[in-house]
């Protein structure tokens, strides 16, 4: 009998836990991370200096928490609207960004050559809702 496939996308936060606890064994406890250690292992030592340069926003922590998210969502074929599906060696691929590439880093981890993301952005101007087209290749 085979196995039986998750139905949740690459759990991150485990996955790199599980990195960190590989080289660095003494810095997990509990199932847990003790950043200090770790610092202070890569020659990092905690000083109180608060004068740091940060690139901070309000809703920082929940966009982190949100990424880490595990996602249930599943990418489906349109063959009606597909050319030369069989043969092709492309995807396109519409839907949240965020939650596509989610779905994506499982089944394509390594195998991706460019990810081309088209972001719309709705820019108000003088009080009135403008649509701006930007895209980005990754």
């Amino acid at each position: 009998m085979g196995s039986e496939i998750s139905g949740f996308s690459m759990d991150i936060e485990q996955t790199n836990l599980d990195k960190l606890r590989s080289v660095f064994p003494e810095c997990v406890s509990e199932g847990k991370l003790d950043i200090d250690k770790l610092l202070s292992l890569c020659g990092e030592y905690i000083d109180n200096d608060f004068e740091k340069y940060k690139f901070e926003w309000k809703g920082k922590a929940n966009c982190l928490r949100l990424a880490q998210k595990r996602s249930t969502g599943t990418l489906r074929p349109c063959m009606e609207e597909s050319v030369d599906w069989d043969t092709t060696q492309n995807l396109y691929i519409e839907g949240d960004n965020l939650e596509v590439l989610k779905l994506l880093q499982t089944a394509y981890y390594r195998k991706v050559k460019m990810i081309y993301i088209e972001i719309i952005m709705l820019i108000w101007s003088q009080g009135i809702g403008k649509i701006k087209k930007c895209a980005f290749a990754v």
